[in-house]
C-alpha cells in the first residue's frame, strides 16, 4: 500500500505557500535577508520549528512569513515547493498565498511575477505544476480589496485561479467579505473559504450562503448539523480535508480516528490535503498513509485522489489529460505492486 500511494499520480488543492516551507528553507532565507531568528543555529531552528501547540504554530508561521521578503525569496519558495511535490508524484497543486506586506518592500506585481517565475522554473526542473489562490486574511479585513486586486492581476497572468478566505476563523464571520467575493465571482475567479475548522457548522452555513464558496477548507465540523450534512451531500461541495492539521490543532483528538470516515460514509465529497505540511510534520503521502492505517481501502484512497482532481479548478480539458495519466498508472503500474488485490 505504501509503495502504491507514493507512486500514484496525485493532485493537492489545499496548502499555504509559507506553510509549505521546511525549517531549512526558511533558515536560508532568513540568513540571506539578515533577519534574526530566536535561535542561534539551524539545528536549534529545526527544533523550534516543530509543532508544539496552536500558539507556537502561529508564532512559527508569523516568523516564517516575516522572513520571506524579496522576489528571489518567493521564487526559491515556489521552486522548493514543487520539488517536494514532485518527490511525492504530485502532478498539480493549488496553493494559497497572501498579498505583499508593506514591510516586504515589494509590490503585488513583483510578488506575482516572482510566483510566476518560481512556477515556471519549478515545472521545468521537476515536472510538477502549481496555480495559486489569493487568500484574504480574515483577521485583517481591511486587506480584502488589495487581495482581490492582486488576484485579478494574477488571473490576467494565467497564474491565479481563485480567491480564498483564510486566517483566524473565530470572530471574523464570512458576511464581512460577501461583497468582495461577489465581485470576484463576477470577474470569473473561483471562490473558496476556510470554514468548519475552529468554528462549527454556522461558519460553513455562512460561507455557503454569503460567499457562495465552491469548496470548503476543512469543513469537518459539518457533522455537528444534520441539515448541513444533507445540504453538502446534495450540492456535492468539495471538502478540503487535512487530517494531520486537524490533529495538531486539536480539532480532532489524537487518539480518535479522523472523522473523514464519517464524512465519506455520509456521501460527502472529500478531498485529501496536507495544509502546512512541514509545520505539521506531514506531507500528502503521509496523509494517505494515515487513512490507510485507519482502515481505508486502496479503492477508497484512489477515489479521494480522483475527487481531488475533479475538485481542482483546472479546465476540463486538462482534467481529462490527467485522467488519462491516472488510468495509465492503473493499467501499466499497479500490477507491479504486490499484493495485486486492494489492500
Amino acid at each position: 500500500m505504501s509503495k502504491r500511494l507514493r507512486a500514484m499520480p496525485k493532485v493537492e488543492i489545499h496548502t499555504h505557500l509559507i506553510g509549505t516551507a521546511d525549517a531549512e528553507t526558511i533558515y536560508r532565507i532568513a540568513q540571506r535577508n539578515r533577519i534574526a531568528l530566536p535561535v542561534s543555529s539551524l539545528r536549534e531552528w529545526k527544533l523550534f520549528y516543530e509543532f508544539r501547540d496552536f500558539t507556537h504554530f502561529i508564532e512559527v508561521y508569523s516568523i516564517a512569513r516575516q522572513c520571506v521578503q524579496t522576489p528571489d525569496d518567493y521564487v526559491f519558495l515556489v521552486e522548493q515547493f514543487l520539488q517536494h511535490q514532485a518527490e511525492q508524484n504530485i502532478r498539480y497543486s493549488e496553493v494559497h498565498f497572501g498579498t505583499a506586506l508593506a514591510s516586504d518592500g515589494l509590490t503585488d506585481t513583483e510578488l506575482l511575477e516572482a510566483l510566476s517565475l518560481g512556477a515556471t522554473n519549478g515545472e521545468a526542473k521537476y515536472g510538477s505544476r502549481v496555480k495559486f489562490i489569493a487568500a484574504i486574511v480574515r483577521h485583517s479585513p481591511d486587506s480584502q480589496r488589495q487581495t482581490l486586486e492582486c488576484a485579478l492581476q494574477g488571473q490576467d497572468m494565467g497564474l491565479v485561479v481563485g480567491l480564498g478566505l483564510a486566517g483566524q476563523e473565530k470572530g471574523y464571520a464570512p458576511e464581512a467579505f460577501a461583497e468582495t467575493f461577489a465581485e470576484a465571482r463576477r470577474q470569473g475567479l473561483r471562490v473558496v473559504a476556510h470554514a468548519g475548522e475552529a468554528v462549527g457548522a454556522e461558519s460553513i452555513w455562512a460561507a455557503l450562503d454569503h460567499l457562495k464558496a465552491e469548496r470548503l477548507g476543512h469543513g469537518v465540523r459539518c457533522l455537528e448539523d444534520d441539515a448541513l450534512v444533507q445540504k453538502l451531500r446534495d450540492l456535492q461541495i468539495p471538502l478540503e480535508v487535512s487530517p494531520q492539521s486537524n490533529y495538531c490543532l486539536g480539532i480532532v483528538e489524537r487518539h480518535q480516528p479522523h472523522p473523514i470516515r464519517q464524512l465519506v460514509d455520509a456521501g460527502l465529497y472529500c478531498t485529501l490535503n496536507s495544509d502546512d505540511p512541514p509545520m505539521f510534520k506531514t506531507n500528502l503521502v503521509h496523509e494517505y498513509l494515515t487513512l490507510a492505517e485507519q482502515g481505508f481501502s486502496w479503492d477508497e484512497l484512489w477515489q479521494l485522489n480522483l475527487n481531488t482532481l475533479e475538485a481542482s479548478f483546472l479546465p476540463e480539458s486538462e482534467k481529462k489529460t490527467y485522467h488519462q495519466e491516472w488510468q495509465a498508472f492503473l493499467t501499466n503500474h499497479l500490477s507491479n505492486f504486490s499484493p495485486a488485490a486492494p489492500a
